[in-house]
């Protein structure tokens, strides 16, 4: 009778070692899945199978950890296209930025909340200031069209009031409470029945908020880019270069 042959223990895989990109990248899937409200130390490290205390040896806080969050996918942005002219430039940046935002829906909110730049994100602005620059504008013009920009150099823009959901009523029900509202708000309920919305909604949720924000942007650029052509300063004498082109059309207006 042979002996029974000795158990062999089998040796568990080797993990994965535990690094500050690993941590980071972990942390940006679970805000996609869950929300940003959902990430804290404790959710991140039953996902990466660690201990909490294992995730402070790569991030300090939570603040880091969303620092180094937004960093990620300010990475993902495309490089600046050197081979067309500045508004083509200018406008596929900040349209690769919106994309990569459109696939993180939390980052907005984070980076509202940020008290700093990293280098990353310094390395982007400075990227999109640069390409005013060799397009001819001045340090001044600039300055004010990076702040005419603001938040839409990442991707997104404030909206002007939260659209409250839409009431579970039927389509004759709505119509009425429209009506109602039109008495007080005429401009309104007018504005929100109109074409450009959805109108199964019929409300201001059937905005395309794409079209809205490449209407803004395209709206932007093109003023910018008269400013450049009219030699715009904000040193200079309120002269007509200087003026608003509705001043300017206001002035005729009265001449005549």
């Amino acid at each position: 009778m042979s002996s029974p042959k000795p158990r062999v223990k089998k040796t568990p895989p080797p993990r994965t070692p535990l690094n500050t990109d690993r941590v980071v990248r972990a942390a940006i899937a679970l805000a996609d899945k869950e929300g940003i409200d959902s990430l804290n130390m404790r959710e991140l490290a039953q996902a990466l199978n660690v201990v909490p205390m294992a995730i402070y040896k790569h991030v300090a806080n939570k603040e880091e950890l969303l620092d180094a969050m937004v960093d990620v996918i300010v990475s993902e942005i495309d490089p600046p296209n050197l081979d067309v002219v500045w508004k083509e430039g200018v406008r596929q940046r900040i349209l690769s930025a919106r994309e990569a935002l459109l696939r993180h829906p939390w980052v907005p909110r984070v980076i509202e909340t940020r008290t700093h730049a990293s280098l990353i994100v310094l390395d982007y602005m400075n990227s999109l200031t640069g390409i005013f620059r060799s397009g001819g504008f001045t340090v001044d013009l600039t300055h004010h069209v990076m702040h005419a920009l603001g938040s839409r150099m990442w991707g997104f823009m404030q909206e002007v009031f939260p659209t409250e959901t839409q009431p579970d009523v039927s389509p004759q029900e709505l119509q009425k409470m429209f009506d109602q509202l039109a008495q007080r708000f005429p401009y309104l309920i007018e504005m929100a029945q109109s074409k450009p919305h959805d109108k199964s909604t019929g409300n201001l949720q059937g905005c395309d908020d794409q079209f809205e924000f490449e209407f803004a942007l395209d709206a932007l650029l093109e003023r910018f880019e008269q400013l450049h052509t009219q030699g715009w300063s904000s040193f200079a004498p309120k002269g007509p270069k200087n003026r608003s082109l509705e001043t300017l059309a206001r002035e005729k207006k009265v001449k005549k």
